[in-house]
């Protein structure tokens, strides 16, 4: 008899939902999977087979054939176990179907009949949502991340194969479906231990990085060894604002998708904060693998992604940021699918002005020849230099600052700054979807929201003709001097913003 289940696959970070056929008929008991299966589902048949049995049902003694459909979409994954165990129950009428409504199913399967947690589990949910299923069965392991699942489904968790029969055969036993915790709740549980009123001086790049969070510009920290700038950089988020549920829902895709941390954090309210150390891949920066994965870049999605001792990183390594630095996501082609990935984040960068890190340094000799220095910054391409908006010298801090027993400004206050810029921005860009603060202005946003006086227009001529500046930094200077325009909640840019945005602005490393 045939069989026909639905389950669900993920591609990229969306779900993709699947139709297990199972036929079971007369012939040498066989098993086979056919519809671009990978070695993990293909080796589902050997779970599914003492699952089944150690479960006290009957495993037919027919040639079993599963058909993974569409054929053309490559599956992955052991979360195919329990569609197939429960497709084989039903072909062979272990299972008589008693509950109406069409359901989604996955989950992994043990050999004693356990089922055990899936990644992607929020996609999926997700998937099955937007095709009008009832409801879906999943891990029990998976409860948590399912509270962020939308209304409109049925979520019913199940931890041994027996259960999941049971409430599909109708039995009151099983019937308990999960309720979620409201997502306005969850969404609103931002943390943190660390704190802008640890860091003692630095005014000048406390500015710059509100600035930057103010505009979501990117960033560039350039000092001496222990002048403050990883500690500057992890302070950052801080003062970021408050996720919206929407990025809430979005980064925790790409999580539940990649599994990680999936059992100590189910809903990713606070913004990422991911610093690769330098000798990272540039699949494991951009993403990559036979079936695409997300990489650094989508995992620092609508949050931050720190590169410390930049020039330590590869050179081609870097130079994969290009596309997700300009167009906030990331494609990975492969032979078989191309997928994209969503890569909007803030780049803060830090790096020592020589290899020693101790050029212009007022207390230390540095030793570094020019062609030393010359071939340390050589690593940073222009191109990419180009595409990171404020430039930032950090010097080392002096006794008389470090002793300083005063705590300067708290995150929080900072915090309430940017809240009030960025509203602006919203208020602006209220008519422009997927535009949201200063940074993404494109030409055409740039010539209706940033006009500039014949004092100002003035003062920008000639910085870009003694700077040297390109068309792209150009549009920078004009997006810095229009979010520090909305700091001072000025309606027009003004020659004092566009003085300080020229300040920001190197053409040289």
């Amino acid at each position: 008899m045939l069989a026909q289940i639905t389950s669900c696959s993920v591609l990229g970070i969306h779900g993709w939902l699947i139709q297990v056929e199972v036929d079971v008929a007369n012939g040498l008991p066989t098993f086979s999977t056919v519809g671009l299966p990978d070695s993990s589902v293909r080796e589902s048949k050997d779970r599914v087979k003492a699952a089944i049995k150690n479960c006290n049902y009957k495993f037919p003694n027919n040639r079993i054939t599963v058909n993974l459909a569409p054929a053309d979409i490559k599956k992955e994954g052991a979360g195919f176990d329990l569609p197939i165990a429960i497709g084989i129950l039903e072909a062979t009428e272990i299972l008589k179907r008693g509950r109406d409504g069409r359901y989604c199913i996955v989950g992994e399967l043990s050999l004693d009949g356990g089922v055990h947690r899936v990644n992607g589990i929020l996609p999926i949910i997700l998937a099955a949502k937007e095709q009008g299923l009832t409801g879906i069965i999943i891990p029990e392991e998976n409860i948590a991340e399912a509270q962020i699942a939308l209304d409109g489904i049925d979520i019913i968790p199940v931890s041994s194969l027996p259960q999941a029969v049971e409430f599909l055969a109708g039995l009151p036993s099983s019937t308990a479906v999960f309720s979620r915790a409201p997502l306005s709740e969850m969404a609103n549980t931002t943390t943190y231990d660390v704190d802008f009123a640890e860091i003692k001086g630095q005014q000048h790049v406390k500015r710059a990085l509100e600035i930057a969070a103010s505009g979501g510009h990117n960033i560039l920290l350039k000092g001496p060894p222990g002048s403050g700038k990883t500690m500057l950089a992890r302070r950052f988020p801080t003062i970021l604002p408050a996720m919206t549920l929407d990025e809430v829902l979005e980064t925790t895709k790409i999580y539940s998708v990649a599994g990680i941390n999936a059992e100590k954090t189910t809903v990713f309210s606070t913004r990422p904060f991911r610093s690769p150390h330098h000798t990272i891949s540039d699949a494991g920066l951009i993403g990559g693998g036979s079936i695409p994965q997300p990489g650094e870049v989508s995992f620092a999605h609508n949050g931050v992604l720190f590169l410390d001792e930049l020039p330590e990183f590869k050179k081609h390594v870097l130079e994969v940021l290009r596309q997700p630095l300009e167009d906030g996501e990331v494609t990975i082609a492969r032979a078989n699918m191309t997928l994209t990935f969503p890569a909007r984040f803030t780049l803060i960068a830090a790096m020592n002005p020589c290899p020693c890190g101790f050029s212009g340094d007022r207390r230390n000799r540095c030793n570094c020849t020019e062609a030393d220095i010359k071939r340390y910054t050589g690593k940073i391409s222009g191109p990419l230099i180009d595409r990171i908006d404020l430039h930032l010298e950090v010097a080392a801090l002096d006794y008389s600052e470090m002793s300083d027993s005063q705590r300067g400004e708290s995150s929080r206050e900072i915090k309430a700054r940017v809240d009030r810029t960025r509203s602006v921005q919203e208020q602006r860009f209220a008519d422009y979807p997927g535009i949201y603060c200063n940074s993404q202005m494109g030409a055409r946003l740039l010539e209706e929201f940033c006009r500039l006086d014949s004092s100002s227009a003035q003062l920008l001529k000639r910085s870009v003709e003694r700077l040297g500046l390109s068309a792209r930094a150009y549009h920078r200077v004009l997006k810095i001097a229009r979010t520090i325009a909305d700091m001072n909640m000025a309606p027009a840019i003004e020659t004092a913003h566009i003085a300080e945005a020229v300040q920001f602005c190197r053409h040289e490393i």
